[in-house]
């Protein structure tokens, strides 16, 4: 009798650890059923696998080479895009890495302000590695230099793109690039503060001359050294400068002689005038002009380009408040430049006789921005709701309107599909509202304030809008504000928003208190 109880009472703690064992480990039964299961993708090409990782992002890229060795082989052989962190120690990691990613055509070497960069070593083993190389990008690698720079353009002849930003090697570096590289179709060189010493004369287009598309200049001291780059560029179809210093009529003009098609041309805070514009106008293929800071610029010169250059598509002006673009220009515009679809004017001070003949003229005018504009309000809006079916996105910031032009507004345009109205002190939040209930198909983007609160609202900073992709600059009225104001206006806005949080948190606490006491 003893030796059967004992015996069944064994079965039951038996029965009783393997079912607590199989309830505290539930995840190895599981895992053991997956690994019974088939892998379907051993089946699967390694072609078809690499277009798989292709709809991945990069995050989910690292996590599939994680899965197994055929994966992470797969996925590092069809990884064409690397951006890596471009300190010194990086140097170590070269072989290793580029073993695994073999087939880098863009490349991306970036480091921070308080870090040591890669040098010259670094840079000439990874062009020895990537002889593909299609496109570079450098940002604030200090200890490069034109050695290393040199050595880079022999090994990596096939280069199509160069960018470069805040980093010390000279100009013999851009020359070797534009002498080694026939390829070179883009060429952005920002912040570069190492060229003083060369003569103008010295930088060529080289063997990019037949190749380069492209010219970004931005923030340069001495940015006229590459003015024989942009008039020897044979197919230059897109100028971009950005606050380079120096007069620049005289390049102009030497370019618009020799003009072999340029489609595009951006000119901020540059020192032209309108001799530059009236040499600009011989672009006759000209399509988008940014005119952004540029107080010497005036109705003129805007008029000779609008004459000659009538495939103008997208015009850009920020008039900085200096009241030297107005009507007379626009209209010069509305009367030649029939293909009109964009239009942004910030700081321009338009009227209903300007804008008018532009909604008659410019029957594909899609796209229009107005922001400062302090004869814009309600007659002028009106007018464009009136005259402007194909008008699609329209945005109005710190403009006089009201309740009143918002009304007219919904009963016109039939096309619009996007609307934003931002800094508008005359027009309320229930008329934004009543907008989105008339045209229920139209999305409505307004940050709109009450009367009460309109004082406050005035005192804020205008800050940067986007729409497209299109960065609308700051205001003249605001240049001169120091950064550690506005900065300071965030924080305290972000704090007064929390405060208010916190509050309303504990009303709510206080009156479920009283509710709690009274029963």
């Amino acid at each position: 009798m003893g030796q059967s109880t004992s015996a069944a009472s064994n079965s039951i703690l038996n029965r009783r650890r393997s079912k607590s064992f199989s309830l505290k480990f539930p995840m190895e039964s599981k895992i053991e059923s997956e690994i019974s299961q088939p892998d379907y993708t051993s089946c699967l090409p390694d072609e078809c696998l690499a277009l798989v990782f292709q709809f991945l992002n990069s995050g989910n890229r690292k996590r599939c080479a994680l899965v197994c060795r055929r994966w992470m082989i797969v996925e590092g052989q069809n990884r064409y895009r690397l951006s890596l962190h471009a300190r010194s120690d990086l140097i170590t990691s070269i072989p290793s890495l580029f073993s695994r990613f073999d087939s880098v055509t863009k490349l991306s070497l970036k480091c921070d302000r308080r870090s040591v960069s890669i040098g010259d070593e670094a840079l000439v083993k990874i062009s020895l590695r990537c002889r593909n190389l299609k496109r570079l990008k450098l940002r604030a690698c200090r200890e490069l230099t034109d050695v290393g720079m040199a050595a880079f353009a022999e090994n990596c002849k096939d280069l199509k793109i160069f960018s470069c930003g805040s980093c010390d090697f000279g100009a013999k570096g851009v020359k070797a690039v534009l002498d080694h590289c026939s390829n070179l179709e883009e060429l952005s060189i920002k912040r570069l503060r190492g060229f003083t010493d060369i003569a103008p004369e010295l930088i060529g287009p080289g063997v990019a001359a037949s190749s380069l598309k492209s010219i970004c200049l931005k923030e340069l001291y001495n940015g006229q050294c590459f003015g024989p780059v942009i008039v020897g560029a044979k197919n230059l179809r897109s100028l971009k400068l950005f606050r380079c210093s120096g007069d620049w009529d005289l390049l102009l003009q030497e370019m618009a002689v020799k003009d072999h098609g340029v489609v595009e041309i951006h000119l901020e805070r540059m020192q032209v005038s309108d001799v530059a514009l009236s040499a600009i106008s011989n672009c006759s293929s000209l399509e988008i002009l940014h005119l952004v800071k540029t107080p010497e610029c005036t109705n003129f010169g805007l008029a000779a380009i609008a004459e000659k250059c009538k495939h103008l598509r997208k015009l850009h002006i920020d008039g900085w408040k200096a009241n030297l673009i107005g009507d007379e220009g626009l209209m010069a515009v509305a009367r030649f430049c029939s293909q009109l679809q964009e239009l942004v004017l910030i700081g321009v001070n338009p009227t209903t006789l300007s804008l008018g003949m532009l909604a008659a003229k410019c029957l594909n005018l899609e796209r229009l921005a107005l922001c400062g504009c302090d004869t814009f309000g309600d007659p002028e809006l009106s007018c464009i709701a009136a005259k402007c079916p194909a008008l699609r996105k329209l945005c109005i910031k710190n403009c006089p309107i009201s309740d009143v032009g918002i009304e007219n507004l919904a009963n016109g345009c039939p096309g619009l599909t996007k609307v934003k109205i931002k800094k508008c002190k005359g027009v309320l939040g229930g008329c934004a509202d009543w907008l989105r209930t008339v045209r229920p198909m139209l999305s409505v983007n307004a940050d709109t304030v009450e009367p009460e609160h309109q004082e406050e609202a005035s005192n804020d900073a205008v800050g940067g809008l986007q729409e497209n992709g299109i960065e609308f600059p700051q205001l003249n009225s605001q240049i001169m504000a120091p950064s550690i104001a506005s900065s300071s206006r965030s924080r305290s806005g972000y704090f007064k928003s929390g405060i208010g949080l916190f509050s309303g948190m504990s009303l709510v606490a206080c009156t479920s208190r009283q509710r709690r006491a009274s029963r």
